[in-house]
């Protein structure tokens, strides 16, 4: 069970986002045809899997460059609105890890300052079922466990981000492309949200084995 990471174990905890990310393609595509157009699943499988061949395309220089290509990655090859925010939120995150390394503290600072950053580019809050209903109360909850190392951070979040996702089926889309649905988009949850949960639980699990 690791509790920091150094620039390798940071390369090799996104490959494992990464995979989980491709692999989960069906389940955001499926999720994004009830209330969107079905695209998001091939999308976030582009994106993810530009960062998966920049990550293994050589030895990484630090924790926040990691982030920071990875980010590059997926804002330049997902497209649409989900490459800017996904994006952002990994090349904007990565100032969190100014120290140099992946622990409870700068897990927890990354997400703050990728929220930030997704807030401010998306021009979004909390209760508009999209992915920052999953986000925020994951940077809250990692940010309250991150005194108890890396793994509690990371499961807290976690566990936060999904219990967001469920929030969001009862939310009504004011943004995006399931606004038109208005109430009909009721009882689905948000696709940006399901992969915050997807990346943040593929986290807790590298972190947890690693």
């Amino acid at each position: 069970m690791a509790d920091k990471l150094d620039a390798a174990g940071a390369r090799d905890m996104l490959v494992a986002v990464s995979q989980s990310m491709i692999d989960q393609t069906d389940v955001l595509t499926d999720a994004d045809l009830a209330i969107g157009d079905g695209d998001h699943g091939i999308g976030m499988r582009r994106g993810f899997g530009s960062a998966l061949e920049a990550l293994r395309a050589g030895e990484p220089e630090s924790v926040d460059a990691v982030f920071k290509s990875t980010g590059m990655a997926i804002l330049s090859n997902t497209g649409g609105a989900a490459g800017a925010v996904f994006g952002t939120l990994f090349r904007s995150g990565a100032k969190g890890f100014a120290v140099g390394v992946v622990d409870g503290e700068s897990f927890s600072a990354f997400l703050e300052e990728g929220l930030a950053a997704v807030l401010k580019r998306g021009g979004v809050t909390e209760g508009q079922k999209t992915m920052v209903d999953a986000l925020a109360p994951a940077a809250r909850a990692a940010r309250a466990a991150s005194g108890d190392g890396l793994q509690a951070a990371t499961a807290a979040a976690a566990s936060a981000a999904l219990d967001g996702v469920e929030a969001t089926k009862g939310m009504i889309a004011t943004t995006g492309k399931a606004r038109s649905l208005g109430e009909r988009s009721i009882g689905h949850p948000d696709p940006g949200a399901i992969s915050i949960s997807l990346i943040l639980k593929a986290m807790q699990d590298f972190t947890a084995k690693a």
